[in-house]
């Protein structure tokens, strides 16, 4: 009896400290006890207790006598947390799932210079893909559905530079060659927020692809769907935006973020 008592205080206090950390961490400049407490519900003598705890661990910092903001502490943990998290890992699962839903090929690619490289693929064993979509694969920007996200991301500057720079390659007679074609299609997919592919890498080969985002907001990935352009629906792109969606979550960026991206 007395160890489950011990455990519930222990609990209790967790929360409490919690509670205190969320209060904080709704306000830009210092916070002073009284606050804290109407804010937590906590009587000032138990905040302050369990606040003097944190400003020795340096979760919390106390600027003047019953003054507190967040620590640097927590700036280190995060950035030691951001270190650890990998695209990969992260999005590995998701890929799963949306395989399993759509029963195609799911590609997570990166962008190297003009380029994409694919990092990590799906698919079931039967898999009548070819080499565009094995691991470690490159692929010019223009021609692959992820490429034009990172492309339309990127704004219409950068991408009038990328065009004259590489000079749009032809790869099928689908590749957009033309960098006025591309500029317009580039704005599309900024108001749609998924691109496609439509036979532009590869002859008999479509793509669908969505954009995948960093804690800060970064573009740092894409999702894709690939599949023989006589399966592939283009309905499944509100699928593929929704699972790169998930995967930006998991990476720390905001719902309201997704919204404006």
């Amino acid at each position: 009896m007395a160890k489950q008592k011990e455990a519930k205080s222990s609990i209790q206090v967790i929360e409490r400290m919690m509670s205190l950390l969320g209060a904080l961490s709704r306000h830009n400049s210092p916070v002073n006890l009284k606050q804290l407490a109407s804010e937590t519900r906590l009587h000032p003598s138990t905040a302050h207790r369990i606040l003097a705890v944190m400003v020795d661990n340096r979760l919390v910092d106390r600027i003047e006598p019953g003054t507190y903001r967040l620590g640097i502490r927590l700036l280190e943990l995060g950035s030691l947390v951001k270190s650890r998290i990998s695209v990969r890992q992260e999005a590995l699962p998701y890929m799963q799932g949306l395989h399993q839903e759509l029963g195609e090929t799911i590609n997570l690619s990166v962008r190297h210079d003009d380029e994409v490289v694919y990092i990590e693929r799906t698919s079931g064993s039967n898999s009548m893909m070819r080499v565009v979509q094995i691991i470690g694969a490159r692929a010019p920007l223009h021609i692959t559905a992820v490429g034009k996200i990172f492309l339309a991301e990127d704004g219409a500057e950068k991408c009038a530079e990328y065009a004259r720079r590489t000079g749009l390659p032809r790869y099928t007679d689908n590749t957009l060659t033309d960098a006025d074609t591309l500029s317009k299609e580039l704005e599309k997919i900024r108001r749609l927020g998924y691109a496609f592919d439509n036979e532009e890498a590869e002859k008999g080969v479509s793509c669908i692809g969505a954009g995948i985002y960093n804690d800060d907001g970064r573009l740092v990935a894409g999702l894709s769907v690939s599949a023989p352009s006589d399966r592939l629906n283009k309905t499944w792109a509100a699928q593929v935006r929704q699972t790169a969606e998930k995967i930006s979550r998991a990476l720390g960026h905001q719902r309201q973020q997704l919204r404006e991206s």
